[in-house]
């Protein structure tokens, strides 16, 4: 099966490659020579994921997966969540992200998060949206080097490490969109 990840995040399409083997050949924008920027202007999680999906499937005609996802801040109100990518401006700095939550969390006690994937699924023009969820916290300050965006500064519960000092095969057995992938798979593997 042939799948286009709508997504120009190479280290996304590693993890998600990794996850599903050879089951699912993935394709990258690149590979289907979609250029431009996809819009993503939902409020919502869903919305941007379903909003991706579509776009490639009705502009380049093939099936295709989206995903968005967001850090959810408990003392901030649910913050960054949706704008996660760009909180701290469009040039989508993850260490300029990092650094702002940080500052908002200063004095804060209560530094409960969880990351949040919901990825939107569209074969033929239907589409399924399967959501992934992790618990944990955000530290006082950045650990470990692998992992992407707000990696170095979440430690899921029950784990000593963040995400950022996880090896991928760590990570994606715990992570919020290793557990949308696999609620995917188990679908793909229902419609082979």
């Amino acid at each position: 099966m042939e799948l286009v990840f709508a997504t120009n995040n190479k280290h996304k399409l590693e993890e998600l490659q990794a996850i599903l083997g050879n089951r699912v050949k993935l394709l990258s924008l690149k590979d289907i020579g979609c250029e431009e920027e996809i819009p993503e202007d939902h409020p919502t999680l869903e919305g941007n994921a379903s909003q991706k999906a579509f776009f490639i499937f009705n502009k380049f005609g093939y099936d295709c997966f989206a995903d968005d996802t967001g850090l959810e801040i408990e003392a901030l109100n649910g913050e960054p969540g949706v704008y996660s990518a760009h909180y701290a401006g469009e040039e989508k700095s993850a260490e300029a992200n990092i650094d702002k939550v940080l500052k908002k969390l200063t004095k804060i006690k209560n530094r409960g998060a969880r990351f949040r994937t919901v990825i939107s699924l569209v074969v033929d023009g239907l589409e399924k949206q399967f959501e992934g969820e992790v618990e944990g916290k955000i530290l006082t300050e950045k650990r470990g080097a692998s992992g992407f965006g707000y990696d170095p500064i979440f430690q899921p519960k029950g784990f000593s490490q963040t995400f950022a000092e996880m090896n991928l095969t760590d990570k994606n057995k715990i992570s919020h969109r290793g557990r949308a992938v696999e609620k995917l798979v188990l679908y793909l593997k229902s419609i082979e």
